[in-house]
């Protein structure tokens, strides 16, 4: 399968993708969810790590944006200054103050548990449009991803917020290192580590 580098003209689609992908992830369908069940601000939410990613030309995509994989080069952000500014504010605008400050929580929670110590590659997203799950579309992207990265010595970092996924994680190198508890649920996410090959 033919996968390429996505540029401004993909940010809609690839978008598009992410949003669809976790409206029922465990940890995000929640984290982002509104009472009154609008998701109109998701699509700000997401389009802001496509953004992040384009900085460094790390977005990947499937024919079609049926998979996109944002990832981020050892030593960078997820996010710029600008754009961790925008994210507090869509958080802000999006939800009560009480959801926001829980939102807030999650995002910490996340980050603290990231290791800084060894450069790495850190896959901030990936996902599979609906219509096209169960094909291995989204692991065969994770494959040629990792290829590049193992032709570069360079170990890479995830957070599953799935346990679903765990297994084809697994499958592609990837090893469990701990867990981020969510606030809003008891739901769990895993961290995972993967040397180059």
């Amino acid at each position: 399968m033919d996968f390429r580098i996505a540029t401004e003209a993909d940010v809609d689609a690839a978008t598009d993708t992410i949003r669809l992908a976790f409206m029922d992830d465990p940890i995000w369908g929640p984290a982002l969810g509104r009472a009154d069940g609008r998701a109109d601000h998701l699509d700000a939410f997401w389009r802001l790590y496509v953004e992040g990613g384009l900085r460094f030309s790390t977005v990947f995509l499937a024919p079609d944006a049926s998979s996109v994989a944002v990832w981020i080069p050892p030593g960078e952000t997820d996010l710029s200054e600008e754009q961790e500014e925008r994210l507090q504010r869509l958080t802000k605008e999006a939800f009560p103050t009480d959801f926001a400050e829980k939102t807030f929580e999650l995002y910490d929670r996340i980050e603290a548990a990231h290791p800084r110590d060894i450069p790495h590659a850190y896959l901030c997203i990936i996902a599979t449009h609906p219509d096209h799950r169960g094909h291995g579309i989204g692991q065969q992207l994770l494959a040629a991803n990792l290829a590049d990265w193992d032709a570069r010595g360079i170990p890479s970092y995830l957070e599953s917020s799935n346990p679903a996924n765990l297994h084809r994680y697994e499958r592609a190198g990837y090893r469990a290192v701990g867990t981020v508890d969510a606030v809003l649920n008891d739901a769990v996410i895993t961290t995972m580590w993967r040397e180059a090959r």
